[in-house]
């Protein structure tokens, strides 16, 4: 019995001897692991930076307008009438006075004819009493029914000769034509549309803005205006009225601008994009927005700091995190209220993987190309 119990105890020794050996091993290799990770050095992060920059920039207020043409009409008859002719072709530029489209005026004509012969007669049979009276050889009375009747001869004929050209269409103003609205040999009754007629240079723009900023503007402020996505093509122009009274429902005031269009790109209708450019411009500390570290206790950049290494001598780059107030953003970049000063560099992109104390290498080889008016590739 003492035999067995002598053999269980040196296997539990043996055991206890070997599990203090193990756990003095490992004790040992953990022990070398820390004295090793205390005296590593990370390898340098690779980042892309930029300098904070003092900018001016201009201030602006941005509208959606739509544009309207100067003048504008439909061009119809007065009167009912046949087109014998159609004069002008569909889109085209006509002149002030140009003829457009001519009713049949052939009865007109012949009745004219004989109302200016009317008209002839009366002159002379006015001319006959004049000289009459002058030898008081008729009564006055006759004199005034010669008078009367030449006076109403010439306003017959003249009365027919504004029918006549009333059938005879012409352009009210010098512009650009629309789409042709008739066809020869039409019966035309009065107010019958035959196109439309549109002033195209120069052009308005009409968009509102709300009442607060009513004190920002004025008569001159110059507006930039674009209206094709597609195209970089802006035109400037000037705010050339200003609406009296506010919209009650809106609470928004009208306004006005008038743009150059020598080359027809804006037609009356289209939507328009409008920059109202303030007079007063500011003066900002701006840097790339992918270098902000968003968070819910406060913003933040990693600031590139360079330091000597007390080992080699050399000039190492370790950057910090600085809490920083961000100000108005515009396109890729955003301004600093507080927080940075103008010259100093901070990370541009890869900040999501940096902690503070790291060291960093600057390589702006795939840097972002930030632009103050961005235009994504696929627009």
């Amino acid at each position: 019995m003492s035999k067995k119990v002598f053999i269980y105890a040196s296997a539990v020794l043996f055991l206890i001897l070997v599990i203090f050996a193990l756990g003095r091993t490992k004790l040992l290799q953990f022990s070398a692991m820390g004295a090793a990770a205390a005296t590593m050095v990370l390898p340098p992060e690779t980042v892309t930076a930029a300098q904070v920059k003092a900018e001016v920039w201009e201030n602006t207020l941005v509208a959606t307008g739509s544009l309207a043409a100067v003048q504008g009409v439909t061009v119809g008859a007065e009167v009912p009438g046949k087109i014998v002719k159609i004069a002008f072709a569909a889109g085209a530029t006509v002149s002030a006075g140009e003829l457009l489209v001519q009713l049949d005026i052939s009865s007109e004509v012949a009745q004219l004819r004989a109302l200016d012969a009317g008209a002839d007669l009366a002159k002379l049979n006015l001319e006959r009493a004049q000289a009459l009276r002058l030898k008081n050889s008729n009564a006055a009375s006759d004199l005034d029914l010669a008078e009367a009747q030449a006076k109403q001869a010439v306003a017959v004929a003249d009365g027919l000769r504004a029918t006549i050209a009333k059938k005879t269409i012409r352009a009210p103003f010098a512009g650009r034509l629309g789409l042709r609205l008739v066809n020869l040999g039409q019966i035309l009754r009065e107010g019958d549309p035959i196109a439309t007629l549109q002033t195209l240079d120069p052009i308005y723009v009409n968009f509102s803005l709300p009442q607060q900023r009513l004190g920002a503007i004025s008569v001159g402020a110059t507006v930039r205006v674009t209206s094709n996505p597609l195209t970089d093509e802006v035109v400037v122009g000037k705010i050339t009225a200003i609406a009296p009274e506010v919209d009650a429902a809106t609470r928004n005031v009208r306004v006005q601008a008038t743009l150059a269009n020598a080359s027809e790109m804006f037609r009356p209708g289209m939507f328009a994009t409008v920059t109202i450019v303030l007079p007063d411009a500011g003066q900002y500390l701006v840097l790339p927005a992918t270098a902000l570290l968003y968070a819910p206790y406060g913003d933040s950049v990693f600031v590139v700091d360079e330091k000597k290494d007390g080992t080699s001598g050399l000039m190492q780059k370790i950057i910090r995190q600085q809490f920083v107030r961000v100000g108005p953003a515009r396109g890729d970049f955003v301004t600093i209220q507080s927080g940075l000063k103008a010259g100093e560099t901070v990370v541009t992109t890869g900040a999501f993987k940096l902690r503070p104390g790291l060291l960093v290498v600057i390589d702006n080889k795939l840097a972002p190309d930030a632009k103050l008016a961005p235009k994504p590739d696929n627009s």
